[in-house]
């Protein structure tokens, strides 16, 4: 019984993982501009294009998940207040998913950089912002630094590498998927999703909201402990 309990505590956590990230990718999004700035190429060059692109996110994610821990020490940032910052941005880019009407698309589209990466897609805009955007990297940091063990660590890393392997396979099989959803099914996901992800936001903030009273002290609460980059000698007990 104990087995199974745990099998079932491990898929609950890696199903929740993998819906906070995934959502904020939205691997459909990423399928459409994919098929967008592609229609020139031939078939070999698309795939390279998006396993390229998929390399480059997945290991940005990691290299971020993995210095999360180091960046709040360094700069001095308490888990609490990048939960409370990273729950703000995301529910911003959930408010711009519920309301969209294909512009944000459009505008990230004309955003063209200067240089030679401007002509490597892959990089920019495929592998940044669509599919490693600075809120689904934030999303990233958060869960690996809430992570009770490092087991649970293992499972958001599992979580990232699913969710860029199924925009990997949104992104060659885009033609299908563009051809059977249309402008208007994406817009009913793309809502969906972004409904998701505003709740999401919304607990990353009440998280860090009960964090800072645990914090500074004014609350205790079961299962929350001071977070990292936290200087308990600044805190309101630190006479006691």
């Amino acid at each position: 019984m104990e087995v199974l309990d745990i099998v079932q505590t491990t898929v609950i956590y890696l199903l929740i993982t993998i819906a906070a990230i995934f959502v904020i990718v939205n691997p459909l999004t990423t399928a459409f501009a994919f098929m967008s700035l592609t229609t020139r190429m031939n078939e070999q060059k698309r795939k390279d294009t998006a396993l390229k692109a998929t390399k480059i996110s997945t290991s940005l994610f990691f290299i971020f998940a993995l210095l999360g821990g180091v960046i709040f020490q360094l700069f001095g940032i308490t888990l609490a207040a990048f939960r409370i910052a990273g729950g703000i941005i995301l529910f911003g880019i959930a408010m711009g998913m519920i309301r969209s009407k294909g512009e944000q698309e459009d505008e990230r589209k004309q955003t063209k950089p200067e240089g030679e990466i401007a002509d490597d897609i892959s990089v920019i805009p495929l592998a940044i912002p669509f599919i490693s955007g600075p809120g689904s990297i934030a999303t990233v940091m958060i869960l690996t630094s809430e992570a009770p063990t490092i087991y649970h660590t293992g499972l958001v890393f599992l979580a990232v590498l699913i969710t860029t392997v199924t925009c990997y396979y949104s992104m060659v099989y885009s033609k299908v998927i563009v051809r059977y959803l249309g402008d208007s099914g994406k817009q009913i996901i793309t809502k969906v999703f972004g409904l998701i992800l505003a709740v999401i936001s919304v607990q990353f903030v009440i998280n860090g909201g009960a964090s800072v009273l645990v914090d500074f002290g004014i609350f205790e609460i079961p299962g929350f402990e001071p977070g990292p980059g936290f200087d308990a000698d600044a805190g309101v007990n630190a006479d006691e």
